[in-house]
């Protein structure tokens, strides 16, 4: 892991930052204004970023839901990938969420992304379920995923 990485919460003035990572990542990209009304409306939210020499390459986010931890997204910057910042964000935001007293965490992953189910496998996450062609641009499936004890 590269001791350069920070992981902060997120704030306002990174959402240029976390956009960037957004489009980068996914085909059907948060907007700008969901993230603001995110960080601003939402009592329930958690959103971090992973800050590398003052640039966001990364974040993560949750809703905590009674005591539950609800993982709305994961991304890393695809020319960061690889390097452990997505294991560092969950890693932080599974302690964010004992902190915040929830007792377990669940996250929707694509069926395809082999990479992100076997990272949250490492973390103690077993599958679930599955949600047929949740993914809109796609149809693609979603595997459900929980850990029960954080």
């Amino acid at each position: 892991m590269n001791p350069n990485i920070l992981v902060r919460p997120m704030t306002t003035a990174d959402v240029d930052g976390v956009m960037a990572v957004e489009k980068d990542s996914f085909a059907t990209p948060w907007s700008r204004s969901a993230f603001e009304e995110e960080l601003a409306q939402n009592r329930l939210a958690r959103y971090l970023v992973a800050e590398e020499n003052g640039q966001v390459v990364g974040y993560a986010g949750m809703w905590l839901v009674i005591n539950e931890a609800h993982v709305t997204n994961v991304a890393v910057s695809g020319s960061r990938r690889g390097a452990g910042i997505g294991r560092l964000l969950m890693e932080t935001l599974m302690g964010l969420a004992r902190e915040n007293g929830m007792g377990s965490m669940t996250l929707e992953v694509r069926v395809s992304n082999a990479v992100a189910r076997h990272l949250y496998e490492t973390l103690g996450f077993a599958e679930t379920g599955i949600r047929k062609n949740y993914y809109s641009e796609t149809k693609e499936d979603a595997l459900i995923l929980w850990r029960e004890k954080l």
